[in-house]
């Protein structure tokens, strides 16, 4: 434990201001490497030391490299470590775009492992971005990727590892069109057809049947209710409320409401009995205990216990992982094409506009614009309020 403690100890170390005897120097020792600063007795030494110091720090503990030398590898470790750190959730774990980040490097490792960052120009990045068009990648994700290298290097200059120029030349390079690029299109997500949401009922657990259920009807993108408590539930008015922590754009500073009318509350209400405020209303474990006490036939109490073909745990809470193969599993089942829960949002959208119009779709689904006025958004609160009471 103290040989644990003296390690951390060391790391967090600042290294000291020290004279080299034989010649009078200042001097301090970065990454092994010994900098001399002037005369030690010199006040200009206790300043150069101070700001390079502060660069040592602000470059985790690195010396700067010269935008000359650094390597395509070497920007992308640094990026990396940034990115590994910047792009994580309020629960602590990566985000999805934590994934972006990596397979975009991944590309350049392969293709520019001994290239300079000052020689990587846009014709490099087209021939890396040629090559995931050949993989037959998605247009869009090619275009993503390719953004990601931009970001890359864009944050390398301003961490001065690489000089502007680089960047404002990858900036030339615009992104794929859609029909003029060669890369492979995707189809527009669509809804889901009704008979296939309903066939698919009977094969999956009551807590997947009430997301399915809840998404139409409230416009929800699955994540913004798998972690649904009743503490989060503002039960006061004759619409409920809940405002997610964790949303699609909680990183750009907006609030996201869910609206809940008499039909939503209904359901709720099945998950709301007998439940402590704190516990997640639609739990995994639960659907697996519900699973086991309707099976026909039980293990005997002096039965060998089966080893474990995996090491899946059940969650407190479904991910969107576990919920998305949920539904796959039951389409299988009911013989129907795979659907993912989040083209719900589609059904949902699609029938609030036709019923209520444009502007109720995008309240509902959360959508809003940057230069939207308070009493805009204070007329949407009331016309969400008005199409739960109706709907939801």
């Amino acid at each position: 434990m103290e040989a644990v403690a003296m390690k951390s100890k060391s790391i967090d170390r600042i290294p000291s201001l020290r004279l080299h005897k034989p010649t009078g120097q200042a001097y301090v020792r970065l990454n092994g490497r010994m900098i001399y600063l002037g005369r030690h007795d010199k006040p200009d030494s206790r300043i150069r030391y101070n700001q390079m110091i502060a660069e040592w720090l602000a470059n985790n503990r690195r010396l700067p490299v010269s935008p000359e030398e650094i390597t395509v590898p070497e920007l992308c470790a640094a990026y990396l470590k940034h990115a590994e750190s910047y792009y994580v959730g309020p629960d602590g774990k990566p985000t999805k775009s934590l994934g972006t980040v990596k397979m975009a490097i991944r590309a350049l490792l392969k293709f520019h492992r001994h290239t300079l960052a000052v020689n990587f120009g846009p014709n490099s990045l087209r021939a890396v971005r040629q090559s995931w068009i050949d993989r037959k990648l998605a247009r869009k994700t090619v275009n993503d990727y390719t953004s990601e290298v931009k970001r890359l290097f864009k944050w390398g200059v301003s961490h001065e590892m690489v000089p502007p120029s680089v960047y404002h030349g990858l900036v030339t390079l615009e992104g794929l069109r859609a029909g003029r690029s060669g890369a492979r299109e995707t189809e527009a997500v669509k809804p889901v057809l009704e008979s296939h949401i309903e066939a698919v009922k009977p094969f999956v657990s009551r807590q997947v049947r009430a997301l399915l259920e809840l998404q139409i009807l409230i416009a929800a993108r699955p994540g913004e209710l798998l972690k649904l408590r009743a503490i989060d539930l503002d039960t006061s008015g004759r619409v409920w409320t809940a405002t997610p922590t964790e949303h699609k754009t909680r990183y750009r500073g907006r609030e996201r409401t869910l609206y809940f009318g008499p039909n939503a509350q209904a359901i709720l209400k099945d998950f709301l009995a007998d439940r402590p405020l704190c516990a997640y209303l639609f739990s995994p474990r639960d659907a697996e205990a519900e699973r086991h006490d309707s099976a026909q036939t039980h293990r005997r109490s002096n039965q060998k216990r089966s080893p474990k073909k995996t090491e899946r745990v059940v969650g407190e809470h479904y991910t969107t992982a576990s919920y998305r193969m949920a539904i796959e599993r039951a389409c299988a089942k009911a013989g129907v094409p795979v659907w993912t829960p989040h083209r719900l949002r589609h059904n949902a959208a699609t029938a609030i506009r036709k019923e209520y119009g444009l502007e109720a779709a995008q309240v509902m689904l959360g959508h809003s614009r940057a230069d939207v006025t308070q009493v805009y958004a204070e007329r949407n609160e009331e016309l969400a309020l008005r199409v739960a009471r109706k709907r939801g």
